[in-house]
């Protein structure tokens, strides 16, 4: 078998800036999702950081900020939020969305492999939503979690968020049940097709989107049986994109490697966020660099 290799970044950027306009309508509510993704980070910021009641002391990068689920919330909440992602259409949404809310949010478009901020800008990075794991190779894996720590001043913290993975690759799912978000213009349904590599940690992903046609779209399939058949009154949007099915264990070693210390998982049912969350420190001194922790 030959060995994983990363799919170029443009492939998953494409994947994002297509799914962008839509993001929002994988939630039940986005709203009330972002409200209550941050207070739960910013419970585990709270309980890592010494900062007492001063969250806007904290400089905070969500490196992964997409639409915006998670850096909007956390910069309501009164911290200094930069956002960065691989796709420069999410992140002028998520620009949009701050500023639809009076909030102060400046982002740029980076690959978290090669993020473009100073050593020591930040003292807390987030990488939420099981973003971490679309890097398929450790190399590509140790890369940004090496980025993640050189922007993070000493001291400063990492939470990084993915799927329960270890029971994922026990069950092998090869679906996510569909889920239904009721708005003004009906129901929209999302729901995934996984398809498990041999390997047994990585799959492809097919994301689809069913959204209800527009009227005047439904009277026009509806004068044709062959496309009422095939769409019945529904737009289709399918995306595709790969995940690395990384263990908690594997993202302990990747962080320790990568220079960063004091790894604690925090599951759900305590931290009140949807995915099991990482949180990991970069030392306050500065470690002599060794052949183990080289990346």
């Amino acid at each position: 078998m030959n060995p994983p290799t990363d799919r170029p970044s443009s492939t998953v950027r494409h994947f994002y800036d297509d799914l962008a306009a839509d993001y929002d309508l994988m939630y039940a509510d986005w709203e009330a999702s972002i409200a209550r993704q941050a207070a739960a980070l910013s419970a585990l910021i709270g309980g890592t950081v010494d900062c007492g009641d001063k969250a806007v002391a904290l400089d905070v990068l969500d490196c992964s900020c997409g639409i915006g689920t998670q850096a909007l919330g956390l910069a309501a909440r009164g911290y200094r939020v930069t956002g960065s992602d691989l796709s420069p259409v999410a992140v002028v949404r998520a620009a949009k969305e701050a500023a639809s809310r009076g909030l102060t949010l400046p982002v740029t478009a980076a690959d978290m492999t090669k993020l473009p901020f100073r050593d020591g800008s930040f003292d807390v990075v987030v990488c939420a939503d099981n973003s971490l794991p679309h890097l398929l190779t450790p190399k590509a894996v140790l890369a940004a979690l090496g980025e993640m720590r050189r922007v993070l001043r000493p001291g400063g913290v990492l939470l990084l968020s993915t799927r329960p993975y270890d029971r994922l690759r026990r069950e092998r799912p090869v679906s996510t049940p569909a889920q239904v978000r009721e708005g003004e213009g009906g129901r929209v349904v999302t729901f995934q097709l996984w398809h498990w590599k041999p390997d047994g940690e990585r799959y492809d992903l097919e994301h689809f989107q069913l959204l209800p046609t527009a009227p005047a779209d439904h009277e026009t399939a509806a004068a044709t049986e062959t496309e009422t058949a095939a769409g019945d009154g529904w737009n289709v949007r399918r995306r595709r994109t790969s995940y690395w099915a990384l263990s908690q264990d594997q993202l302990v070693e990747f962080t320790t490697r990568a220079g960063l210390r004091e790894p604690v998982w925090h599951e759900p049912d305590e931290s009140g966020f949807f995915q099991p969350v990482l949180v990991a420190r970069r030392p306050e001194a500065v470690a002599k660099v060794t052949g183990h922790d080289h990346i």
